[in-house]
């Protein structure tokens, strides 16, 4: 019986919604008399709060049905229903006014403080109902839950540590005690009920004190250092230390309890989400053709997924690998609407390229295919990087002007800077083909430079996570080697950015934030993987052929200027371009038949600012 009541107000619970409202603005209307006329209403207003009843009924519900106030869950009542309930109340309520006021002639008249009475009562009424009810029945569950509530503690009182205080609140699971953050001016008040205690340092005090099991981590906008700091009091505590799998899901109110995991690096060393200019890069993609070179690879296949967000007329992802888009293929579908083709094809292939340009006419080209394993490059494969990176650039952006794209925003590295390495120096020469090429033409060529991409292909976390599983010991190269990171769809996003902002010839610098010891990150990944710094050994290898100590995004004759973007600058180069891109793509050409090390020592006279590696 119970079963068959149950899905008979499933079925009926609009219409049942519907008639708790409509006996709740007959009750407002109602009282609205009583309080005006101090509980003895005269006879003859009785006779006009009936017959005038029907009137505010029909207006009310209109409204309340135009703003499907309806339709939203008691269960999970929240601002943004007292926000639609206000909405539909107040308007409907003016129209009743103006009615009453204006257009109404009978007697009695209508009290203005009834007309003013009346909405306060009715959002009274409809809104605490409902609060009402979620709050019953959380109290309900809670009391109800046979699982013991685990004590947890918050990190970070920004936006996202509030939002997930609040996402915990109701759940019978966890025992939120406080926040802790380093905001001086928020100690001591209160969010949801839960107080704001102070700094991270206090967390040893409070474990002891509140018998703490759980930290959860929500601290987007802190430093690596900061999170560092929080990570070794944790660990000292042998505490467990919980996250969620993305601070936009959890600021927009996307998050599930049941999405709270593990912290891994990345996590540890998460920034800030992105603030995209929307309407500009609409402007830019939507109902166009964009091209993405390299589209399998990390930068490339998320570069995919963001411009889809944009509504293009049609993407073509190129890449040289079979499985690379494949996969990409695979993770796209039914994604879109967009009318995505997965082409096979070299960039070098310059009878192919221009067959598609000719056939698909795209005005946007995103350049983000390269070899990028430095030491892989720098032996027996010096020749190879220089065609690929270097003049397969070349010949793209050259196709780009003949067929009068747009815009043509090459991904570039900070590995191109001062290079010590082939990799490095090949992007510097991509670079320097694309400014070149940006006389007063219709294509703009635009540069984007960043660091290393956290969980990309070759990047040094996937590889010590390996070699954690194994047993160890984790590798590194020098113990004061650093690293600038950043998460794949930020780098991506920026990109998608500073794409819609360059004009021709600017050099785009990503703001990578501050750069990470390497030996700190591996030290870092051993812990958060459950095991002791003793149990790992960590083995210093020395560096790698071609391999620096540390990144740079701005050679030594750059400065930058800020944009209307916080994390995007523009390089101002004193460009030196003493060679013609003609000269230097005849020397890359006659690279297959000198040796290695001819090669190198003559690269140096087109990258003035690359070191040949002892």
């Amino acid at each position: 019986m119970n079963k068959y009541i149950e899905n008979l107000i499933v079925k009926n619970r609009s219409l049942i919604i519907l008639s708790h409202d409509l006996l709740a603005i007959a009750s407002a209307w109602f009282f609205a008399y009583i309080i005006r006329f101090n509980f003895e209403i005269p006879f003859v207003q009785i006779n006009s709060m009936k017959n005038n009843l029907l009137v505010v009924l029909i207006t009310q519900i209109i409204f309340l049905l135009s703003f499907r106030v309806h339709r939203a869950s008691w269960r999970f009542s929240s601002i943004s229903d007292l926000k639609r309930i206000i909405v539909a109340i107040f308007s409907s309520s003016l129209l009743i006014a103006i009615y009453f006021s204006f257009f109404y002639h009978q007697q009695p008249a209508i009290p203005r403080s009834i007309i003013l009475l009346y909405p306060l009562l009715v959002l009274l009424f409809m809104f605490g109902s409902r609060i009402t009810y979620r709050y019953l029945r959380e109290a309900l569950e809670f009391n109800s839950s046979s699982i013991k509530p685990k004590n947890a503690i918050v990190l970070g009182t920004s936006k996202e540590g509030v939002a997930l205080v609040k996402a915990l609140s109701p759940n019978p699971n966890w025992r939120v005690i406080g926040l802790l953050g380093n905001d001086k001016l928020l100690k001591g008040t209160e969010i949801s009920g839960v107080k704001i205690l102070g700094s991270i340092e206090l967390l040893p005090k409070l474990y002891k004190k509140f018998h703490i099991e759980t930290a959860l981590i929500a601290m987007p906008s802190s430093d690596y250092e900061d999170r560092r700091m929080a990570l070794n009091i944790i660990k000292e505590l042998d505490l467990e230390l919980l996250t969620i799998p993305n601070f936009e899901d959890l600021s927009s109110g996307r998050l599930s309890v049941s999405q709270i995991k593990q912290v891994d690096v990345e996590d540890l060393l998460g920034r800030e989400s992105v603030n995209l200019d929307n309407s500009g890069l609409k402007r830019l993609i939507q109902n166009d053709s964009v091209m993405i070179s390299g589209a399998g690879g990390s930068i490339g296949s998320e570069l995919t997924r963001q411009a889809l967000k944009f509504k293009p007329k049609i993407i073509l992802c190129v890449d040289i690998s079979e499985a690379a888009l494949y996969q990409l293929e695979q993770s796209l579908l039914k994604s879109s609407n967009t009318k995505i083709l997965f082409i096979v094809a070299d960039i070098k292939n310059e009878k192919r390229i221009k067959d598609l340009f000719a056939r698909f006419k795209p005005s946007i080209v995103f350049h983000a295919a390269a070899y990028k394993h430095v030491p892989l490059m720098e032996t027996e494969n010096v020749s190879e990087v220089l065609m690929n990176n270097s003049k397969g650039t070349h010949d793209l952006a050259e196709i780009c002007k003949l067929f009068k794209v747009k815009k043509f925003i090459l991904v570039s590295t900070d590995k191109a800077i001062n290079p010590t390495n082939v990799m490095g120096a090949s992007k510097r020469l991509a670079e320097i083909f694309c400014q070149n090429l940006q006389t007063n033409i219709s294509t703009e060529f635009v540069i984007v430079r960043f660091g290393n991409v956290l969980g990309s292909s070759g990047s040094v976390i996937p590889l010590f996570k390996k070699q954690i599983e194994k047993g160890g010991p984790v590798t590194v190269t020098h113990p004061d080697i650093t690293r600038y990171f950043m998460s794949i769809p930020e780098a991506s996003q920026l990109v998608l950015q500073a794409g819609m902002m360059g004009r021709g010839g600017d050099i785009f610098v990503l703001e990578m934030g501050q750069p990470i010891k390497i030996l700190d990150l591996a030290k870092d990944m051993i812990s958060l993987s459950g095991l002791h710094k003793d149990e790992i050994e960590i083995k210093l290898i020395g560096l790698r052929p071609g391999e620096k100590l540390y990144e740079e995004l701005l050679a030594d004759n750059e400065s930058t200027k800020p944009t209307k973007h916080k994390k995007i600058r523009i390089a101002e180069s004193k460009f030196d371009n003493e060679y013609k891109n003609k000269d230097i793509i005849k020397w890359i050409e006659s690279t297959p038949s000198l040796t290695e090390e001819k090669i190198k020592k003559e690269l140096k006279l087109f990258v003035k600012d690359y070191k040949i590696p002892k």
